[in-house]
């Protein structure tokens, strides 16, 4: 029954948890559980980092589904860790492997309720594939807003919004104000393959498969600075 049920959790994508019931945390409940994040994440959920990333304001929905997918890896063995949709984080091995559900929602509440801080973009050149090095925050705003027709990228607008607050109703998180060193490792990560959380439909997979180097470090970096 447990492996049933944990792989029921596992194929829910980010489309199929925006018709799931609500998350039912406690904000204040949280805030007494959260300890233990903030070391790598922060206290309010800002992290100092570049490769933790911020929790701060990414909703709810998303912020459960994270959990609870590392939550489920976590306590996998090794041959079904294989197998599984399951997200793989190992700084976070353990962490979460004692938490109740209700520890999780309240997590989510808590951190979803603080406000992002911005990391802000930087001037920088990328070099394409022609070998021309392009001005990227000028290519990181054109795939946001508009993709890249050429290669089948879509717009990131429609699931993150044009001011990279996600849609947090939804279950899209907000991109604004992310650390770019974290986006850019997620999208890298995506187009590897080595996560795979992001539902049947391979959503992020299928976006991130046709961007190239240069296009996801000016898109990165572009993000940082969104609001």
């Amino acid at each position: 029954m447990k492996h049933i049920v944990r792989n029921a959790l596992l194929s829910l994508g980010l489309v199929a948890i925006t018709q799931g019931a609500l998350a039912a945390g406690d904000a204040a409940a949280g805030a007494t559980k959260a300890a233990v994040c903030g070391a790598c994440h922060g206290a309010d959920g800002n992290s100092l980092v570049g490769t933790f990333p911020k929790l701060a304001g990414l909703g709810e929905r998303y912020l459960l589904k994270q959990m609870t997918d590392i939550q489920a890896w976590d306590l996998e063995t090794d041959a079904e860790k294989k197998a599984n949709t399951g997200r793989a984080v190992m700084e976070m091995t353990g962490l979460l492997a004692k938490m109740t559900k209700q520890d999780l929602e309240d997590l989510a509440a808590h951190f979803s309720a603080q406000t992002t801080q911005l990391s802000g973009s930087k001037k920088i050149e990328v070099q394409v594939n022609s070998g021309i090095k392009v001005d990227g925050l000028e290519l990181g705003e054109r795939i946001y807003r508009a993709g890249n027709p050429a290669s089948g990228v879509p717009a990131c607008t429609g699931c993150h919004a044009p001011d990279g607050k996600g849609n947090i109703p939804a279950g899209f998180p907000r991109l604004s104000g992310q650390h770019p060193e974290y986006i850019e490792k997620q999208l890298r990560a995506f187009r590897a393959g080595d996560r795979k959380n992001d539902g049947d439909q391979s959503i992020m997979r299928s976006v991130a498969d046709k961007l190239n180097d240069a296009e996801i470090a000016a898109l990165a970096n572009y993000i940082a600075g969104l609001h």
